[in-house]
């Protein structure tokens, strides 16, 4: 028998500043980078033109662009005619996309020269309507992205242009660049630095004797020490961010080989590692597990990065440092979260060893997904332990949610425990994200059989100290997917699981009551699948608490 063990202890992140001080000492901020003698302060060389172009690995679509052309915007399943700058009513995240201005790509792959006059309508919208720095649409990621996009269509956009319009592009480039190498260190924490990293990189690569690229090196390198962990994880231990900057430092990587510059060492040590573990993200569908505010993305997009990555490694097992566990035997494959929750990022999930399970090409055991909207009871919704295919102790999340998107009190200490023998894989794991309110540790326990037909878990919940779940339930839910159709049946005893592919499955449990219930299934931006549930209840016992379950394959007749 062969083994792997993890202990995983979170500090708590404690803050010098109450959240009432931030908001005065960011609005004092922003009132001054919108007074005069602050613009003054960034004005800068103002470049007469642009020498290189940044590389970038995705390619833009034409029915994009062509909407655009019409004056149509659809964005994370969300359609608004005209670019509405301050219309958050389809959230933020829709509103980063809009002033990132990636989409210029996909007026770009339209040759004709009604695209370059929409570039050039939209980019000259956009700066007359934001002369005044503000909080937002300054913000350095969103800053970084509009940089490298624009840097990235200025060929096309300056193509056959007026001098007007070329001399209102590079004053704004230049302003914005300067504001940029101010304020880095202000960006959110996460993936957005990567972004605003790559606009530093853009502009210190396309911009003749400008002076970005030192502070941009520095920066990189700091971010990559301090994010990317030895196992290529990212401490958001979200797929879809891990996705995203992977892709940034790809695209900083091409730059700089073209612009036959330095490529930093642990740069691509970097692209090495994380491309293991996003391939460690995958579902047999070729797209990622629903972890910490993830979206399934699409499978083609994580095909090109990963070719464009030049990394040849495999997806491990474990991830000893995020404490991601992928077990697989068979055309089954688990992909479950057994690590501390993120301390940064401001949408992290309550998901503490939920996990997704997967047949082949076809998912079946899933989280709930993310939101991506502008109605944020959603999204605090999805957040939230019960969204996920763990147990909850009285409708208490494992690890405290907070307004600001974060995490506060919760799961620190976390154990697990890998073993395989004679081809089965064992896995335990226990954490102490309900021991603050209710005294109690959470234990689970998996079996997978060697061919992948027979999937055995046990839930224990074991009072740490003395009794504070008198009275108090459990709830421990499986959400599946919506394309498995589920039905109860042997007396409410069993639950029939059948896949699109017509394989079917059972669940029996021991030790809980078990039922179906509604649920919703939220892996593709902009769309709401309705689904179900499978919820085993029951009361907590003054001293341990212990449920069987068993998900196996049922044979073809």
């Amino acid at each position: 028998m062969t083994g792997i063990q993890t202990t995983s202890n979170r500090r708590r992140k404690r803050t010098s500043k109450s959240p009432k001080i931030a908001n005065i000492i960011s609005l004092v901020r922003n009132i001054g980078y919108s007074s005069t003698p602050y613009r003054l302060l960034i004005s800068c060389h103002i470049p007469q033109r642009i020498s290189a172009k940044p590389s970038d690995l995705r390619t833009g679509d034409t029915a994009v662009g062509n909407d655009i052309l019409s004056g149509s915007f659809n964005f994370l399943g969300y359609k608004l005619n005209g670019a509405a700058w301050n219309n958050f009513k389809f959230g933020e995240d829709w509103q980063i996309i809009l002033h990132g201005f990636s989409w210029l790509r996909d007026l770009r792959v339209i040759t004709h020269d009604s695209a370059k006059k929409k570039m050039r309508e939209l980019v000259s919208d956009w700066i007359h309507t934001h002369k005044s720095i503000d909080s937002f649409a300054w913000r350095p990621d969103i800053l970084g992205q509009r940089l490298n996009s624009w840097l990235l269509a200025s060929d096309f956009m300056l193509m056959d242009c007026d001098q007007k319009f070329s001399e209102k592009l590079f004053f704004s480039v230049a302003l914005q660049s300067k504001h940029l190498s101010r304020t880095l260190r202000q960006c959110p924490d996460g993936a957005p630095r990567f972004k605003a990293i790559k606009g530093l990189y853009s502009t210190g690569i396309c911009i003749p004797n400008s002076k970005y690229l030192e502070t941009a090196y520095k920066s990189l390198s700091f971010e990559i020490k301090r994010q990317i962990l030895p196992d290529g994880s990212q401490i958001e231990r979200s797929p879809s961010a891990h996705l995203s900057i992977l892709s940034d430092l790809i695209d900083i990587r091409d730059s700089l080989g073209n612009a036959k510059l330095t490529i930093p060492e642990n740069l691509q040590f970097s692209i090495d590692r994380m491309s293991s573990t996003l391939r460690s993200y995958r579902h047999g569908d070729g797209a990622l597990a629903l972890f910490n505010d993830s979206l399934e993305e699409t499978a083609w997009l994580i095909d090109l990065v990963l070719a464009k990555s030049n990394a040849h490694g495999r997806a491990h097992p474990a991830k000893l440092y995020s404490g991601f566990q992928r077990l697989q035997s068979g055309r089954t494959l688990i992909i479950l979260d057994s690590g501390p929750p993120p301390s940064i990022g401001n949408k992290t999930h309550a998901g503490t060893f939920s996990f997704e399970m997967s047949i082949g090409k076809e998912r079946i055991i899933v989280n709930c997904g993310a939101w991506r909207g502008g109605d944020e009871s959603w999204r605090t919704a999805l957040r939230a332990t019960a969204a996920h295919s763990t147990l909850t102790v009285d409708d208490t999340n494992s690890s405290e949610l907070l307004s600001s998107g974060g995490i506060g009190t919760g799961a620190e200490k976390i154990n697990s425990e890998f073993k395989q023998k004679e081809g089965a894989l064992y896995l335990s794991m226990s954490h102490d994200g309900f021991n603050e309110p209710f005294n109690l540790i959470h234990e689970r326990q998996l079996y997978l059989s060697a061919d992948g037909s027979d999937l055995r878990g046990t839930d224990t919940l074991v009072q740490s100290k003395n009794n504070q779940a008198k009275g108090r339930s459990f709830a421990i839910r499986f959400h599946i997917h919506p394309d498995v159709q589920t039905s109860l049946v042997h007396d409410g005893n069993t639950v029939l699981l059948r896949l699109p592919s017509g394989l079917g499955w059972q669940m029996r449990v021991n030790g809980a009551n078990l039922d179906l219930a509604e649920s919703i299934y939220c892996g593709q931006a902009g769309k709401q699948r309705r689904s179900s549930q499978i919820v085993m209840t029951g009361p907590i016992d003054p001293t341990e608490t212990i449920v069987k379950w068993a998900l196996s394959r049922i044979p073809k007749k």
